[in-house]
């Protein structure tokens, strides 16, 4: 399968990446070096697969579709975000910007390309306030802690929103 995958140098991505690769899909992978994790670290998590990996940021329109021009990606997990709670309240516009908006600019190069499958990598913070542990589905999530929480409950509401408008298949995890 070809995958693109979003924030592929960090933890969960650099991981995701050696095992689609292991399995032999044809995984390319989309990061951006910034300031919210170190570089160094990220270029270590990467280092196996540096090849397959294109340094930029998600809310570069042309760079999404000259990705997905070159690649005919079946599907997207989409990790990238800004993440953390407590730099998300000195912060929240660019929570906001990245986390929404590059989630909407993802889901619209996809929607250009005709790319219907897409992973998306929310948190558990949507549960906000929510006392009751462990979390459940079913809880609610209208209630988020920090600016963080209402971006990515906000990512949320995006795909339900543009599941059925697009019609791609969203799995929110």
């Amino acid at each position: 399968m070809k995958v693109l995958v979003t924030g592929a140098a960090g933890f969960i991505g650099s991981h995701l990446m050696e095992r689609l690769l292991a399995r032999g899909d044809d995984a390319v992978g989309l990061d951006w070096y910034g300031d919210n994790y170190p570089p160094s670290i990220k270029r270590q998590n990467a280092a196996a697969f540096a090849d397959r990996v294109v340094e930029g940021d998600i809310l570069n329109v042309a760079l999404l579709d000259d990705l997905f021009a070159k690649h005919d990606f079946e599907a997207v997990v989409h990790l990238a975000a800004l993440p953390g709670v407590r730099p998300s309240i000195a912060e929240p516009g660019r929570y906001q910007a990245v986390n929404v908006e590059g989630t909407a600019q993802i889901v619209d190069a996809m929607h250009r390309a005709g790319v219907k499958r897409l992973v998306f990598a929310s948190s558990s913070s949507v549960y906000g306030r929510n006392e009751e542990r462990p979390y459940r589905e079913t809880d609610r999530v209208d209630q988020p802690a920090s600016p963080y929480a209402s971006s990515k409950r906000a990512g949320e509401l995006l795909l339900t929103t543009l599941h059925p408008i697009f019609q791609i298949g969203v799995t929110s995890l």
